[in-house]
């Protein structure tokens, strides 16, 4: 199934499908430094485009998609930005929505944070779905409970032309894991240590973590211990010469990046695009899902065929 991904970032939806055996042919961005990430790390093309100003929408008709996938920029509505729908990237969410109606690929995904269900982009976005046919499956998933040693949880909204409402619900849900993913379970021992720092949006949240539990979402920040750090009663360990944040390519693999993933750039910006990214078993759980829902029906007949010959 031909795809293409806009607001590509760095690449985790477009790795994570194309894991899954989708065939990724195009990518779409307007964010120069991860734009550099994706364009050595995948060989199809990619565009850098101001994707909130496409009106020919040729641009993407001609590769002739069956699928586009995506994550509009969600600071306007992330917890760690304003929350202020209206300051300019929750827009992105409609542009994404019209940009489906007038190609009318067969499915579409859309990935955001948990808090875009709380606005009112997402009602309008899922107006213009739901008047090009499309059917809608929704859900918030935890990515600790889909393959990835993070607790992080995204919002993902999936269409399917001339289908009924929730038809990938069942999926969704019954092939999460029944227990979270630590960074242990992912990573072993390989980080050298037992315990890590991870920056707190406030220091009346804990900053020490243990590998022998899920990540804490990775972030856009990533600092080093101050020296007069006080332990957090919900820390897990008392602060020593051993604790230190992750680096940016261990953060990276908390991504599931895989190890041979190249990254370029400033510090700054790699923490910011890694933090940004969809981990990419994230969006192979959902690919894989999308992948069960289709060949269903193909197994069945499959199923009934063998019946008729046997009997």
């Amino acid at each position: 199934m031909k795809v293409i991904d806009l607001f590509s970032g760095c690449g985790g939806m477009s790795l994570g499908f194309q894991n899954a055996g989708f065939d990724v042919v195009a990518a779409f961005d307007n964010w120069k430094q991860a734009a550099d990430i994706y364009k050595i790390n995948f060989d199809h093309p990619f565009f850098l485009k101001d994707l909130s100003e496409i009106k020919d929408y040729s641009l993407f008709s001609k590769f002739n998609p069956e699928m586009i996938i995506g994550g509009p920029p969600c600071q306007d509505f992330s917890s760690a930005g304003k929350r202020d729908e209206d300051n300019g990237k929750g827009d992105l969410t409609i542009n994404f929505a019209e940009i489906i109606a007038n190609v009318k690929p067969e499915w579409f995904v859309m990935e955001n944070v948990e808090r875009i269900l709380k606005t009112k982009k997402l009602i309008v976005a899922k107006e213009i779905f739901k008047q090009s046919g499309y059917g809608l499956s929704h859900i918030v998933l935890d990515a600790s409970l889909c393959n990835v040693p993070q607790s992080r949880k995204r919002f993902f909204l999936i269409g399917h032309l001339n289908s009924q409402d929730n038809f990938l619900d069942h999926y969704l849900i019954k092939n999460q894991n029944k227990k979270p993913m630590t960074v242990f379970d992912y990573l072993g021992n390989s980080l050298g240590i037992e315990h890590y720092y991870r920056h707190p949006r406030s220091y009346e949240r804990r900053a020490i973590f243990s590998i022998h539990e899920p990540s804490a979402t990775i972030r856009g920040v990533n600092r080093p211990i101050p020296k007069n750090y006080k332990k957090h009663e919900g820390d897990t360990s008392e602060v020593n010469e051993n604790i230190r944040p992750l680096t940016t390519l261990e953060r990276s693999y908390i991504q599931t990046f895989p190890f041979g993933f190249k990254l370029r750039g400033s510090k700054t910006d790699l923490e910011q695009i890694i933090g940004n990214a969809v981990p990419v078993n994230l969006a192979k759980f959902v690919a894989d899902c999308i992948l069960e829902y289709i060949n269903e029906p193909i197994k069945r007949k499959a199923v009934l065929q063998g019946e008729m010959v046997f009997h």
